[in-house]
């Protein structure tokens, strides 16, 4: 069998595409958040002359599938200075800066503000690696009771779960690594954002498409996943000028 899989892009009337060319039967189309981008797997057998085609006669889903992500509410360039509003955990707060000769630490001050403390001169670059790290910890803290949860209710082990600032997608999956990728966006999203993600990605390690019988897995475990689906593509997106 060939296990090769390989990544670029092509033009398709005015789309950029990102194709994915692997060892399976059919071709999937998939149009994925944060950003609408297009996503195609193709079997080896295909040229992309027929990948060009497929996407072409789908056109008129693909808009369809893009048009949320266009009307997603975005927010502006942060520059981490005090009063600017930052989310955490699907509430919007109030950054203060304090600026002390001590190791830099984030806090939430009350149910409206974070505390964000650096070194004075502390550049913008490093206020916003300092409030990350402090999202990344909170996130990675959610994670061992969640696993554990779902690793019993779905009879799925996960060897695995990473967090990495993703531009494309909210979460993937290594099926024969059994690894989860989680978008460190999430810190910034409802908990339940974080389940739809999280047990997402579990059932792709019992199913690897998009198909009926995913849907139907989902269902059984997640009977609300339409609604937390439909709310983290709702809530506001990063600034698309972000560096991940």
């Amino acid at each position: 069998m060939n296990t090769k899989t390989e990544n670029y892009q092509i033009e398709v009337s005015g789309y950029s595409i990102d194709v994915i060319r692997k060892d399976i039967k059919h071709l999937y189309i998939g149009v994925h958040p944060p950003n609408g981008q297009i996503r195609v797997s193709v079997p080896l057998r295909l040229d992309d002359d027929a990948v060009r085609l497929a996407i072409i006669s789908r056109l008129g889903w693909i808009k369809r599938k893009q048009e949320p992500y266009k009307s997603q509410v975005r927010q502006s360039q942060r520059e981490y200075v005090s009063g600017e509003s930052h989310f955490f955990a699907g509430r919007r707060y109030r950054l203060k800066v304090s600026e002390q000769n001590s190791p830099p630490k984030v806090q939430l001050l009350n149910n409206t503000r974070i505390g964000l403390t650096v070194r004075p001169g502390t550049d913008r670059d490093k206020r916003e690696s300092v409030l990350y790290e402090w999202y990344r910890e909170h996130l990675h803290a959610q994670l061992p009771p969640l696993i554990t949860k779902w690793e019993t209710k779905m009879q799925v082990p996960v060897n695995e779960v990473r967090i990495k600032k993703m531009k494309t997608q909210w979460g993937s999956c290594n099926i024969e690594a059994r690894r989860i990728w989680l978008n460190l966006e999430l810190a910034k999203k409802p908990k339940s954002c974080l389940v739809y993600v999280l047990v997402h990605e579990m059932t792709h390690l019992l199913e690897r498409h998009h198909n009926d019988r995913f849907r139907e897995l989902m269902d059984t475990f997640l009977p609300q996943w339409r609604t937390y689906r439909d709310q983290l593509n709702a809530a506001p997106l990063a600034h698309e000028n972000w560096r991940y």
